[in-house]
């Protein structure tokens, strides 16, 4: 059995993972560094290069005894590893081990985007996948929509032109004064609450595909300011109503003017109930599948970037060791 070893340090988790040909995981392995920010209501670039520095030898080292490899020679046929987008010091942590490791182990390095490994995550848990896709991408940092036509063959037809809904989340949650990070809890929030207490903006309406919340932070800021009555959970349901509808008006924007045989969601807001309850909908309607990844799939993981790896292994074999992390690396 051929095993690839993923490896992913974009932002606050150390990830790594064996995933096989027929992309099975065989282990995986995440840590967070998430408590060390928690204070801070949000990520600390500084500290979360240090928390990778600290755990990625660890962390790949139960990732290959927890596969059956040996340490020292684990005999895997490549190292892929997140070369970008994300948080430059996070990425040369893992850039520069994971080049250590294919150099030792005489492999090839294999550079992988890291919003292309969410494109992979879904077909870790359903490899029965139906193509062509459309995938709603959303986390902290990104908002996208992909058409997909298999595996690693993908068109991005809108992304936000500001803020990114999880972005969003957070900032609105360090306004309501609730914790780090913000999508949970404004989630678990917005269950007892009631959705239109607050009458907030759906931006971008009719544009295309094209995602815009930082008008709907502002929106929220003034509305709850103006009805001091509403309560805590009504003001969290009303601002994730008015996201979750942008982001499902465009997804079924986009399933309109292009025939897919399923839709899905990638990305740590795929998390969120609101969202993927809107989704499984709007697939029904549509006679189509909805595949929704399981929560250890929405947050970053390293069998994800091993997947993709084993993608661009096949098409076109290693990347060169002279290159750099890239913190703005587009999907597109």
């Amino acid at each position: 059995m051929r095993l690839i070893l993923g490896i992913e340090t974009s932002c606050d988790e150390t990830a790594a993972a064996l995933v096989d040909e027929d992309l099975r995981i065989v282990s995986s392995v995440v840590e967070s560094s998430i408590d060390l920010h928690r204070s801070f209501g949000g990520v600390v670039p500084e500290l979360a290069g240090r928390a990778h520095v600290a755990t990625l030898g660890p962390v790949v080292e139960r990732a290959l005894t927890g596969a059956g490899l040996e340490v020292r020679n684990p005999q895997v046929a490549a190292v892929a590893v997140t070369s970008g987008p994300g948080l430059v010091g996070s990425l040369l942590v893992g850039l520069s081990a994971a080049k250590a490791y294919s150099l030792v182990w005489g492999v090839p390095l294999v550079a992988v985007n890291h919003l292309e490994g969410h494109l992979f995550a879904p077909l870790l848990e359903r490899p029965d996948l139906a193509w062509p896709l459309l995938t709603l991408l959303v986390s902290g940092g990104h908002s996208i929509i992909v058409l997909q036509s298999g595996p690693g063959d993908f068109r991005v037809l809108g992304e936000t032109i500001d803020d990114a809904a999880g972005e969003a989340y957070d900032k609105v949650a360090r306004y309501l004064g609730l914790g780090y990070p913000g999508g949970p809890e404004i989630d678990r929030l917005a269950a007892s609450g009631d959705a239109h207490a607050l009458t907030l903006p759906v931006s971008m309406t009719g544009e295309g595909y094209d995602f815009s919340f930082s008008g709907l932070k502002s929106a929220v800021v003034r509305a709850a300011d103006a009805h001091r009555e509403v309560g805590l959970a009504d003001v969290a349901a009303s601002f994730q109503g008015a996201l979750v509808e942008q982001l499902v008006r465009k997804l079924r924007a986009a399933v309109e003017a292009h025939p897919v045989a399923g839709v899905a969601l990638a990305g740590g807001v795929a998390a969120n109930s609101a969202l993927r309850a809107r989704v499984a909908g709007l697939a029904e309607e549509f006679a189509i599948p909805a595949y929704l990844p399981s929560l250890a799939m929405c947050t970053d993981n390293a069998a994800m970037i091993a997947a993709a790896g084993w993608h661009h292994l096949a098409r076109e074999g290693g990347s060169d060791l002279s290159i750099s992390a890239d913190p703005n690396w587009a999907l597109a």
